[in-house]
C-alpha cells in the first residue's frame, strides 16, 4: 500500500494518522514481521496481526561470483514459488535485476525463463521485496533496477506501475525513476499506456533481430504485431516522452548476427533514435543456441558504428553463478 492507502486503513481502524506513517517507514526498512515495529502500541500491534499479512521472501538459494561479485538470489514467495534476482556492481553504483513474474508467457526460444510457461504474476510488494531484501541481505545500496528478470512487466503493467510508485517514494526506497530501465519484448499495446504516465524511466525494448521471419522465430510475441509496427509505437514513445529507448539485441551465432541483420537493425535503430545494446548469448542448456564468435560481434559492431548507431556491449556478469535469468528456477524445478 502506498502512504495515502494506509492513512485511510487506519483511520477505518480507528487509529491516529501519525501511526500509518510509522508504520510506511518500517515497511521500508523490511521489517519481518508486526512485533518489529517497536513504537507501535501492543494493542495496535496485535490489530494490525488479525487484519493484515506481512511476508518476508525467504532465501532458497544464494550464488556469489568469485569472478565480480555478482550476487544471484532465488526468493521463496508466499506461495511456495520461486523467482530470482540479481544484484550486481558497477563504477556508477550497485544495479538490482528484478523479476515481476513466476515463469513467463512470452516463449521466447533462447531464454530459460520461459520454460514451463507462466505460473502468476507477482504483486508489487514482492517486486519491491527483490529491491529491498536484496540491498538488505548483500550490505550492498542500491542504486539502480532493471526490470529485465523473470517475466514480462507489460503482461503485469498495473502491479509494475504500483511498484515504481512505492520504489520510488522519497519515504521508501527513494529510487529515481532515471535510474530505472523496464524491459519488454515488445507488447505495443501498451506503449501508450506507459507513455500516458509520463515517466522519467528508460524504456527498453528486447528487440533482438530487426526483420519479421527471424524475430518470429526467436520471439512468438512478435507474431500478429511485426517488427513495423514496433517501430512506429517505439517512435511514438519516443515523440511523446522525449526519452531515447534502448534496443536489447542477443547476439546468438548464424542466427541474427549476419551483414543483413547488422545493417538493418542500423536502419531501424536511427529510424527512432535508438541506443543499441549487444548482449553475448548466456547458453541455455536446454536450448540450441550458441553465442556469436568475436569475430562476428566485431564484424558486427563496425557496421553499426559505421552507420553512425550509438552502440554497446552489455558486460558479462555472474557468468559462474547462473547469472541468465531462469536458470537458478530451472535448476531448483528439475530438482523437485
Amino acid at each position: 500500500m502506498t502512504l495515502p492507502e494506509i492513512e485511510a486503513e487506519f483511520a477505518a481502524l480507528g487509529e491516529p494518522k501519525y501511526r500509518a506513517k510509522q508504520v510506511f517507514e518500517w515497511l521500508g526498512r523490511g521489517v519481518r514481521d508486526f512485533e518489529g515495529m517497536s513504537n507501535l502500541p501492543k494493542a495496535l500491534r496485535e490489530k494490525l496481526r488479525e487484519n493484515y499479512r506481512l511476508y518476508a521472501p525467504k532465501v532458497l538459494s544464494k550464488q556469489v561470483s568469485q569472478i565480480d561479485g555478482t550476487i544471484k538470489y532465488l526468493w521463496e514467495l508466499y506461495d511456495g514459488n520461486a523467482v530470482e534476482t540479481v544484484v550486481m556492481s558497477y563504477q556508477h553504483g550497485n544495479t538490482v535485476c528484478v523479476s515481476c513474474q513466476v515463469g513467463c508467457r512470452q516463449g521466447c526460444a533462447f531464454c530459460a525463463s520461459t520454460i514451463g510457461g507462466l505460473v502468476r504474476s507477482l504483486n508489487a510488494s514482492e517486486i519491491l521485496d527483490e529491491v529491498l531484501f536484496s540491498q538488505l541481505d548483500s550490505g550492498k545500496k542500491i542504486s539502480n533496477i532493471v526490470l529485465m528478470g523473470i517475466g514480462e512487466p507489460l503482461d503485469n503493467f498495473d502491479q509494475v506501475m504500483r511498484f515504481l510508485e512505492l520504489v520510488n517514494d522519497p519515504m521508501g526506497m527513494n529510487i529515481g525513476m532515471r535510474h530505472i530501465s523496464l524491459s519488454t519484448c515488445g507488447i505495443i499495446e501498451r506503449f501508450d499506456d506507459l507513455a500516458d504516465r509520463d515517466l522519467q524511466l528508460t524504456l527498453s525494448v528486447s528487440l533482438h533481430a530487426p526483420d519479421d521471419e527471424t524475430r518470429s522465430r526467436l520471439m512468438p510475441a512478435n507474431r500478429g504485431r511485426g517488427v513495423d509496427k514496433l517501430m512506429e509505437a517505439c517512435k511514438r514513445y519516443y515523440e511523446r516522452t522525449g526519452r531515447r529507448i534502448s534496443f536489447e539485441y542477443a547476439m546468438i551465432d548464424g542466427v541474427n548476427d549476419t551483414e543483413y541483420h547488422a545493417r538493418l537493425l542500423a536502419k531501424r535503430a536511427k529510424s527512432v533514435g535508438a541506443h543499441v545494446n549487444l548482449i553475448p548469448l548466456n547458453h541455455v542448456e536446454e536450448r540450441e543456441f550458441r553465442p556469436s564468435t568475436a569475430g562476428h560481434m566485431k564484424a558486427f559492431i563496425k557496421i553499426l558504428e559505421d552507420e553512425n548507431v550509438n552502440v554497446t556491449v552489455r558486460r558479462r556478469l555472474g557468468g559462474d553463478v547462473d547469472a541468465s535469468c531462469g536458470q537458478l528456477r530451472r535448476k531448483m524445478q528439475k530438482n523437485l
